[in-house]
């Protein structure tokens, strides 16, 4: 266990009855058809965070499929989805005894009444306490302040350039040395390290857990790139079922290259276990 490593005092959420849960509950319409009203809480500018959205498809997958945790989820992001009602149907493509898989879309509505695909999706699905305690790896924590060493949008004179009503639902603490670009002086490495938790409270869980994989500034800041980052596939694998108490979630990319970036991110539990890892490729914005 690492110094300081609590959230703020505050009254806390539990799982099941806080914001995040709420705002990614999803209603069942018929078996594998699913209504949601994306919240305005979750958005970048204007456009509905891409962890949000696949935390709200994980959830209704979970419902359809026999098993109820995300092992992987590949999502790609085919249109920008807006706050609002949307439909999410999901198939289901094979069941076994230790994995089900299945699949799912989000749709939402033009202005003429049609029926627009905004991401789409394929996961596998088990159980995390079924799986065995013996790990074996070379994987190692990141190393950066404790949080109180640490700062978040609230800490800054002014909102940081992209910031949004997501921002007011994190629990965000970035390391120092990541912090280069909201001083007007990024360091070119391509990294991103914060503190990560849920502004009420709540715990993290595997669904949260792929909010926090895209919840960070963009790696792109710290590469001196300015404007937002739009993601056009994310693949995310969750290992174990997070410990209670605050994550650390590492982000780095390592190549730009025609007008596209990925980001390879790491989430580490308060117990120092790697709990979820993913990439990412997104758009980069070069003027």
């Amino acid at each position: 266990m690492r110094e300081a490593a609590t959230a703020p005092a505050a009254a806390r959420a539990t799982i099941g009855d806080s914001e995040f849960d709420r705002d990614t509950a999803v209603t069942r319409r018929a078996p594998g058809v699913y209504d949601i009203d994306l919240s305005a809480g979750w958005t970048i500018i204007s456009a509905v965070n891409g962890g949000y959205l696949l935390a709200v498809l994980g959830r209704a997958l979970a419902d359809a499929l026999p098993h109820s945790d995300p092992f992987t989820i590949s999502a790609h992001y085919l249109t920008a989805s807006q706050p609002g009602p949307a439909v999410i149907r999901t198939d289901t493509v094979r069941t076994g005894r230790t994995l089900s898989t299945g699949q799912a879309s989000l749709f939402q509505y033009d202005e003429e009444g049609a029926e627009v695909e905004r991401i789409r999706v394929l996961a596998s699905y088990g159980d995390l306490d079924t799986l065995p305690d013996d790990v074996r790896t070379t994987a190692k924590p990141p190393s950066f302040p404790p949080m109180d060493q640490c700062f978040g949008p609230q800490d800054g004179p002014a909102p940081v350039s992209g910031s949004s009503a997501i921002a007011d639902r994190l629990m965000l603490k970035l390391d120092p040395s990541t912090l280069g670009w909201a001083l007007g002086a990024p360091s070119g490495k391509g990294e991103m390290r914060s503190w990560f938790g849920l502004a009420d409270g709540r715990d993290a869980d595997p669904l949260s857990l792929l909010l926090a994989v895209d919840a960070l500034p963009p790696t792109a800041f710290e590469i001196g790139l300015k404007g937002w980052v739009p993601t056009v596939e994310l693949t995310v694998h969750v290992r174990s079922r997070p410990a209670p108490g605050p994550l650390r979630v590492s982000i780095t990319t390592r190549n730009l290259a025609g007008g596209f970036l990925e980001e390879d991110a790491e989430v580490w539990d308060s117990e120092d276990r790697l709990v979820a890892q993913s990439r990412q490729l997104a758009r980069a914005r070069l003027s």
